[in-house]
């Protein structure tokens, strides 16, 4: 896009900009008010069955995802004009979702102005190495990053660790309302699983809590992992990194069923999120609907975006993501082409 047509998506966009208290009003009512009521309607249901209990925490896990991205706006402060009154719904929020809100809201804003950055890498991103530096990085360093962009464990150890342990603690460079933030959450969460214990017992809570966690963890993680790992994304050095750019081709439009785009909060529509991260999440859809140069980007549906999971390096000759194979045929191939030019 040059100036000028950046300039005019802009002016396009700026309405869609400002939250609507209603608007938010209303979403926290449809998604914490049905996480509360299933939580009570999965206790019920273990007099009847566990599995039938665990059914519907699994429905309430879906809510939670959307509570998450209640959280997520007000870390953008999107979700409500009022700077205070976002930090007070982000903290709650973030109890619920055992984030704490002023550290993931900076490790957040540091990953929309670096994302596809090569040489910015590490903040609230995914890990991603080069071809180059995996080939040159130490067995140990190997062996750690094939762990760690391992599918199984990327979804079953990757929640339990990020969501119950990492976030517990504070990062070395936190300022004082950042850290009693983190303490707060801390301790929210703390009082919650308590008071449940207590109110329904510990096996009925490890039960449900322990669904709904695995079931939101998982999606979170999943769709933060595929809005940004597809074969044809974006990675720049620093000298060459456009925002715009990273924003259109680096982050996808994750093409989905209504009932599971209103479900995750539109964050389906991840282009024009990171393209202005100040739009509310219930007014993503419309920018995208509206907007025809917002629709020429990457589309991912649930079935293509399964082959993400093969992809593991960035090759920087082609400019895409490619699997650990993928690399060794390419490996096979310079070494056979090195041969004949010897020849």
């Amino acid at each position: 896009m040059i100036e000028a047509e950046q300039g005019h998506w802009r002016k396009e966009i700026a309405a869609f900009e400002r939250p609507k208290l209603k608007n938010s009003i209303w979403q926290i009512i449809n998604t914490i008010g049905p996480v509360v009521l299933l939580w009570l309607a999965a206790y019920l249901c273990l007099s009847v069955s566990p599995w039938l209990a665990v059914g519907v925490s699994i429905i309430a896990g879906g809510f939670l995802v959307r509570t998450f991205i209640i959280f997520h706006d007000c870390c953008h402060k999107s979700f409500f004009k009022n700077r205070k009154a976002n930090d007070i719904v982000g903290t709650i929020t973030g109890i619920m979702t055992y984030v704490p809100y002023m550290q993931w809201k900076h490790s957040h804003t540091v990953h929309h102005a670096t994302c596809g950055n090569l040489d910015r890498r590490g903040t609230g991103d995914i890990w991603t190495l080069t071809v180059d530096e995996y080939l040159s990085a130490s067995p140990l360093r190997r062996l750690v990053y094939r762990l760690y962009r391992n599918p199984f464990i990327m979804f079953t150890i990757g929640p339990i660790y990020i969501f119950l342990i990492d976030y517990r603690f504070n990062r070395k460079r936190a300022n004082a309302k950042e850290r009693m933030n983190t303490y707060i959450t801390n301790a929210g969460i703390a009082a919650v699983a308590v008071l449940l214990c207590w109110a329904v017992g510990w096996q009925a809570f490890l039960l449900i809590q322990g669904t709904i966690f695995f079931m939101s963890s998982i999606a979170g993680i999943w769709l933060f992992y595929v809005q940004h790992q597809f074969e044809e994304s974006y990675y720049e050095a620093d000298a060459e990194w456009d925002f715009v750019k990273a924003a259109m081709h680096g982050s996808s439009y994750y093409k989905l069923p209504r009932i599971l785009h209103w479900i995750t909060g539109n964050i389906g529509f991840h282009h024009i999120h990171h393209l202005s991260p100040r739009i509310p999440n219930y007014n993503l859809e419309a920018v995208h609907e509206t907007n025809p140069r917002m629709q020429e980007v990457r589309t991912i549906t649930i079935l293509s975006s399964l082959s993400s999971l093969n992809f593991r390096l960035w090759h920087e000759p082609s400019k895409r993501l490619i699997g650990f194979r993928d690399m060794k045929r390419l490996m096979r191939v310079a070494k056979t082409t090195a041969a004949a030019a010897e020849l």
